[in-house]
């Protein structure tokens, strides 16, 4: 690597430390125990002596999302390269697990479960970067906190369901409660939650001169959530709300739904969901049926983009697609430069937004090793203490739910079946609130 490279990593991986502290410190007596096959691949470390710690990433690895999960993986793995596989005086592995399964083409409640007791059980096991889908992390956190001489932090790069931090409109009830059994906090996440998606959904279609707008959901916490936080926002900016509906992921055609909906006079359709649920047949029979003049908006559960763009093909063109964050053309400093140096890695491909948060999380879990004890509980409480500045996607805070500070919407648009930056959205906090 690079002496430029390096530095730009120390920054991001450390925040106030400095790249030889994270070098420091001698290799480590007691060898980690990797997690199980089952679960997770081979064990990673390609620093010196052996890991004492193992940071697990759980992400979907098969079906429509393996594509977006591969990088942020690799982008994982990059910043703890980028550490030399240490943080403070420890040195760390780092296995990649999958919480999908072949048949369900995405992220599986029993998977989740039993990643989460693996997790749990394995004592080398300091920490977890994941998970991509709210739905697991539902299973996952609790799991995590009940685990023996923890709680067990977790990161998340890209959950988004309001209900995993806090109550409000969107949840369900005894949320976020049921997910912190012992009572204390073991879960943050580097991307706003989905009162700030809502928010931002609403906001575009003011700036778009949506007059009417029909509002779909998959009846998952995701979607469902993200769903009702638009629905508020969208009757707070005065938009009529033509109809609120959940849709059968499974469905073979949606024909009747279309023409259902069509009959409201909506001149925009919401779909809360995930383009791996059929979304491309999903939009497909929409598209045919409305017409190319009624907007499409969605949100980042129909990411990667490309997913989106392949599976409904011409149907997806002229698309909104929300996603909590930056673009990457707006990162700055350390960000810019870890963007560059990734982007390299990935042969001048250009890296899907979740791959940088990935990264950011893995930012955070190593830095608060590094302050800690080396215990799980010590750890946990260091996530919620975190205070970077010029990290990759700048500052990172969190609040005492484990929710980040700010909340920055990026929109995308496919044209000629790819994604092109439209706008970032910042919701006022009056909208958030009400969302």
């Amino acid at each position: 690597m690079t002496k430029r490279l390096l530095a730009a990593l120390s920054i991001a991986v450390v925040g106030t430390l400095v790249l030889a502290t994270v070098g420091s410190g001698g290799t480590s007596k007691k060898q980690a125990t990797p997690l199980p096959s089952s679960s997770c691949a081979p064990l990673v470390y390609k620093g010196s002596g052996t890991p004492k710690f193992v940071i697990a990433s759980d992400l979907p690895r098969q079906g429509a999302q393996r594509s977006q999960s591969n990088q942020m993986t690799q982008a994982e793995q990059f910043v703890m390269s980028g550490a030399h596989w240490k943080a403070g005086a420890y040195t760390v592995g780092f296995q990649d697990c999958d919480d999908s399964t072949a048949q369900a083409g995405k992220w599986d409640s029993a998977k989740c479960s039993q990643n989460g007791n693996a997790y749990a059980r394995n004592s080398s096991v300091i920490g977890v970067v994941g998970t991509f889908n709210s739905g697991c992390s539902e299973i996952i956190v609790p799991i995590l906190n009940r685990a023996p001489g923890g709680p067990v932090g977790m990161v998340s790069p890209a959950n988004t369901y309001t209900g995993l931090t806090t109550a409000g409109p969107g949840t369900a009830p005894g949320e976020p409660n049921k997910y912190y059994p012992t009572g204390k906090r073991n879960y943050a996440r580097v991307v706003a939650q989905d009162q700030y998606q809502g928010a931002a959904d609403a906001m575009l279609m003011k700036r778009l001169g949506v007059k009417k707008v029909y509002i779909l959901n998959d009846k998952e916490a995701y979607g469902l959530g993200v769903a009702t936080n638009t629905r508020n926002s969208v009757n707070l900016l005065k938009i009529k709300v033509t109809g609120f509906s959940a849709f059968d992921p499974k469905a073979s055609d949606y024909t009747a739904l279309a023409t259902k909906i069509k009959g409201t006079g909506a001149d925009a359709l919401y779909i809360g969901g995930l383009v791996c649920e059929n979304g491309g047949k999903l939009i497909k029979d929409m598209r045919s049926t409305l017409g190319p003049k009624v907007k499409l908006i969605l949100p980042d559960g129909f990411t990667p983009i490309s997913a989106v763009a392949q599976g409904a093909g011409a149907a997806a063109e002229g698309a909104y697609v929300s996603v909590a964050g930056v673009p990457n053309s707006k990162l700055k400093g350390a960000g810019k430069a870890f963007l560059a140096a990734f982007t390299k890695q990935l042969h001048g491909t250009p890296p899907d937004p979740y791959a940088v948060y990935a990264a950011q999380a893995m930012v955070v879990m190593l830095n608060a090793i590094s302050k800690s004890n080396g215990t799980r509980a010590s750890v946990v409480q260091q996530i919620l203490k975190t205070n970077l500045t010029n990290s990759i996607t700048g500052t990172v805070r969190f609040n005492a739910q484990g929710d980040v500070q700010g909340g920055p919407v990026a929109i995308y648009r496919i044209k000629a079946g790819k994604s092109t930056d439209y706008a970032v959205l910042y919701p006022p906090n009056s909208l958030v609130k009400k969302a």
